[in-house]
């Protein structure tokens, strides 16, 4: 069975981490399909938007850390598939292109929580309890949650749990902005789901055009982004998703868009 499953489903590929007899702990397989299947929805131009899920109970106890040993002696992530995308968002040549929204619940300790700190929008059950607990296994976050999880709910509010490992429950992280919506259990994959498929009724081009400058903004800073606001804005205008665009406006009907 593989370790990460792939669905296509109106324009979203649905991503499920597929360990769920243990507890979705993440190993270098799982590690390595999950970034040959982002960089399947990286390349394939009718891939529009992704959503990652888990089966079972839990969406990851964390890593499996006898597994990662000697990859964290090493001093480097094992070398990725051709054509893949780095799943935590850290190797900025191989950095998914497209929109990636989370369904998360029951445990999402560790590599749970900087994958989501990697993707664009996150859905959690009622019932999860987050949790960077590397703290307590002798060792730090290296995928990404001492970057990130500052730069989402602030200084303060991330050492608060970088620095202990206590958990976070769902309710609490959704006030301190770490998700965007929180479900009965067993809801937030519909609602994830129809989150990406709105997603995908809008224009590709300009989807990923904005996905681009917010990160060149989060990145570089804002003089940046706005240096490359009217040029990036430039060759979407002869695409055939603004005429189309504007003629659907003229006409009051839905868009079509083809994403050329």
């Amino acid at each position: 069975m593989p370790k990460v499953t792939l669905e296509e489903k109106n324009h979203v590929l649905l991503i499920g981490l597929n360990r769920p007899e243990k507890m979705n702990a993440f190993d270098l397989d799982m590690y390595l399909e999950l970034a040959a299947a982002l960089g399947k929805l990286h390349h394939e131009k009718n891939l529009r938007c992704g959503l990652l899920f888990a089966h079972g109970e839990h969406f990851t106890s964390g890593l499996d850390m006898v597994k990662w040993i000697d990859v964290f002696s090493s001093g480097s992530f094992p070398s990725l598939p051709e054509n893949s995308c780095d799943p935590f968002g850290l190797d900025q040549q191989r950095v998914l292109c497209k929109p990636l929204v989370m369904a998360v619940q029951g445990i999402c300790y560790t590599v749970g929580l900087e994958l989501m700190l990697a993707t664009d929008i996150r859905v959690a059950s009622a019932n999860t309890r987050f949790g960077q607990i590397e703290v307590k296994r002798g060792i730090y976050p290296v995928g990404g949650a001492t970057i990130r999880l500052q730069q989402e709910v602030g200084w303060s509010n991330a050492m608060r749990y970088l620095l202990t490992g206590d958990e976070i429950s769902a309710e609490e992280a959704y006030r301190i902005g770490l998700i965007q919506e929180v479900t009965a259990p067993g809801e937030q994959f519909k609602r994830a789901l129809s989150m990406a498929e709105t997603i995908c009724e809008q224009a590709p081009l300009g989807v990923q055009a904005t996905l681009r400058s917010a990160r060149i903004t989060r990145r570089e800073g804002a003089d940046m982004a706005i240096s490359r606001l009217l040029p990036d804005l430039q060759p979407i205008m002869k695409s055939e998703d603004a005429i189309e665009g504007v003629q659907s406006f003229i006409e009051r009907r839905k868009a079509n868009f083809k994403g050329r």
